[in-house]
């Protein structure tokens, strides 16, 4: 059972196509709550809950184009150019990301009719006895429920849609809109607008861009620990954290105060698993190196509270991220070569013993650089567990981008990046990014024709 049809679910029924075309057999269902797969990737106008009462699982806005390079994602065996008949700039808006997904999707022979959409996983327990999940499920649009027994429970079903709300004095007789980035839509609603951003990580740093380019009056970006330091331009400024509000007036940390016409919580999300038992749910904590999880995958109890599941149950794309279609794609040959016995695992004293190290290590990423080498490890070893020889180290683009960032914030998505895998250079988009605002499929291919 796979819960989630999002790039790991769909990574994860895509290895088992290939397992199976190499004559191992398995029997896979996989349930997705949305009307088609595609996770975070699907951009609703909805916020709040859906027609069903369902929380709305998308967080992304139009007008989003990627804040890293496309040679970061990039599948080995189905290449941007693979895909499009030819390169592509570094950067790319979300619809033309989405239908690369698509075709490494269809690459793999996974078909929409392989997926249970509309159906959401209300329930899960596990027997110890016959070591078997049964898994309870709604299907939305009849509004019907059935019960199905499984060997193996995969859950994918993402960790960016349960928004973390933090609360400040004040803040719910603020004079003015609270939101958190979750359901941000549009930054065009916002021009002319003082903004006031909470956070400072890659949410905070791309509103703020946002707001910019869509000619917010002023923005200010509050941290609660440490700045990001870009050369922002001269509407962004950043300040240390919120403390109180007064009407439209908000103070901060430094004495300073200002007063805002909105405030956008940029403050990350939850993990959040309402359908698991508490003694098989990940703990909420977007780390690198998750506890509990073998690999970041197969589960073990360690922690309060945790019981075992033999081996049986897996959480895919569950932690902190810098590499992310790739290290699902390995994720999810992994965890197929495991269930399917290619690949053996240690015995549990041994699994323990490495999730402790890794989770330990956890205390060691302390900047972009230190995260980026760390996930790298982290990629090379499950390719290294399965005989996988094609190159995944990202890590010298990483660089670079990081780079380019600190060098100018405002044209980073502009520069070149060279793949991997063809060995080519990306292409200058004709419109800056600044000045691109069209983000549909077809504006953006059009222009490169």
């Amino acid at each position: 059972c796979v819960i989630g049809a999002g790039p790991s679910g769909m990574s994860t029924l895509g290895m088992f196509n290939k397992l199976r075309d190499q004559g191992e057999e398995c029997e896979v269902t996989c349930f997705e709550k949305q009307e088609v797969p595609g996770g975070l990737w699907n951009l609703t106008w909805k916020t709040g809950t859906d027609e069903f009462g369902e929380p709305v699982h998308c967080s992304q806005y139009r007008d989003l184009f990627s804040n890293g390079p496309k040679e970061c994602l990039e599948f080995p065996e189905y290449t941007f150019l693979d895909h499009f008949g030819k390169n592509i700039p570094a950067c790319p808006p979300r619809e033309v990301l989405l239908d690369y997904l698509k075709g490494y999707w269809k690459f793999l022979g996974v078909k929409n009719e392989d997926i249970l959409t509309r159906h959401i996983v209300r329930n899960v327990s596990f027997d110890e006895k016959t070591a078997t999940f049964t898994v309870k499920v709604e299907n939305l649009e009849r509004g019907t429920d059935f019960k199905q027994e499984f060997d193996r429970l995969i859950v994918a079903s993402g960790h960016f849609s349960v928004p973390n709300m933090p609360d400040f004095e004040g803040i719910g007789k603020f004079d003015g809109r609270v939101m958190h980035s979750h359901d941000l839509r549009n930054a065009r609603e916002f021009a002319g607008q003082r903004i006031l951003i909470i956070g400072a990580s890659f949410s905070a740093e791309d509103v703020a861009l946002q707001m910019f380019k869509f000619g917010a009056e002023l923005i200010t970006v509050s941290y609660r620990t440490n700045k990001m330091g870009f050369k922002w331009p001269e509407k962004i400024h950043e300040v240390p954290l919120l403390t109180n509000i007064e009407g439209k007036t908000c103070h901060f940390k430094d004495g300073s105060s200002g007063d805002y016409d909105a405030i956008i919580l940029c403050t990350g999300y939850k993990h959040h698993f309402p359908f698991m038992p508490s003694e098989l749910t990940l703990p909420n904590g977007n780390l690198f190196n998750l506890p509990n999880l073998y690999r970041n995958l197969q589960w073990h109890g360690v922690t309060d509270g945790k019981t075992d599941a033999s081996g049986r149950l897996f959480y895919l794309g569950m932690q902190n991220q810098f590499y992310t279609y790739t290290m699902f794609m390995m994720q999810a040959l992994w965890t197929a070569s495991v269930i399917k016995g290619l690949h053996q695992t240690p015995d549990r004293e041994e699994c323990v013993k490495d999730i402790e190290k890794m989770h330990a290590e956890n205390a060691d990423m302390t900047s972009v650089r230190k995260m980026v080498v760390g996930q790298t490890a982290y990629v090379l070893q499950l390719a290294a567990d399965l005989g996988y020889t094609e190159n995944l180290d990202c890590s010298e683009v990483f660089r670079k981008w990081e780079e380019d960032k600190i060098d100018n914030i405002l044209t980073y998505r502009d520069q070149t990046y060279k793949s991997l895998h063809t060995n080519e250079e990306s292409p200058v988009y004709p419109v800056p990014w600044l000045n691109c605002f069209d983000d549909s499929f077809d504006g953006y291919i059009g222009q490169l024709n």
